[in-house]
């Protein structure tokens, strides 16, 4: 019988295992950008899984999104809550032969990502994050055993320089493996096909090359 997962979106490669990889959505929810991440994913051999912070509620428009967004984070024990127990149930169900989790994280999942890697940094073995941090929160990352890659824009009106510079530091500080990269001359969501004001398909292909490499590498060490 086949296990139940959280709710959320499952994606398995064609061998019904591999490594993991929580997949963490933008504030549009669970949309079917963050559900074809997952398949990707899994046609590169990773068993993905995106949780659903939203419980079925999406939407494309920005007012909205920003609303449900805010919800989320006024509740922010209850996501981490959520959010914990799916990756230990992710974990168990990897066996204990797998090195750990990976997490990518889209704008407003970037926060609640880099959260887990401080809180149950036994679990959490990377961190991919593209376009956010965790702002102004501090977060101890002297306790987390993770690598970190982050994909930013150079306009991005919703996540300033001087938070992607102190995340940085603060990682480096805390001795761990970061490398953040910034596109030029584009904005925020210049990953998502769906954001025809923002998608950038040379800045997201060559983001996504450099996220499947680093997550096969981090699956292997």
């Amino acid at each position: 019988m086949s296990p139940t997962y959280p709710e959320g979106f499952l994606a398995l490669p064609s061998t019904g295992k591999g490594s993991i990889v929580l997949v963490l959505h933008a504030s549009w929810g669970l949309n079917d950008t963050i559900k074809t991440v997952c398949k990707r994913l899994a046609e590169a051999g990773f068993v993905a899984f995106a949780a659903d912070l939203y419980h079925g509620k999406v939407t494309d428009k920005i007012d909205e999104a920003t609303t449900l967004g805010a919800a989320v984070d006024a509740n922010v024990n209850q996501a981490r809550a959520e959010l914990v127990d799916a990756t230990m149930f992710l974990r168990e169900r990897a066996g204990s032969d797998n090195p750990g989790i990976a997490v990518v994280a889209f704008s407003l999942g970037a926060y609640y990502a880099l959260d887990l890697s401080v809180n149950v940094p036994e679990a959490i073995r990377s961190v991919v994050l593209f376009y956010g941090t965790a702002g102004t929160v501090p977060l101890d990352f002297n306790r987390s055993r993770a690598d970190y890659l982050g994909h930013f824009a150079e306009i991005d009106q919703f996540e300033s320089q001087s938070n992607v510079s102190d995340l940085e530091e603060a990682l480096k500080r805390a001795g761990r493996p970061v490398s953040f990269y910034q596109y030029s001359g584009i904005g925020h969501w210049f990953f998502e096909p769906d954001r025809a004001d923002a998608y950038n398909p040379a800045a997201a292909n060559l983001a996504w090359d450099r996220t499947l490499a680093f997550l096969k590498r981090s699956s292997t060490a």
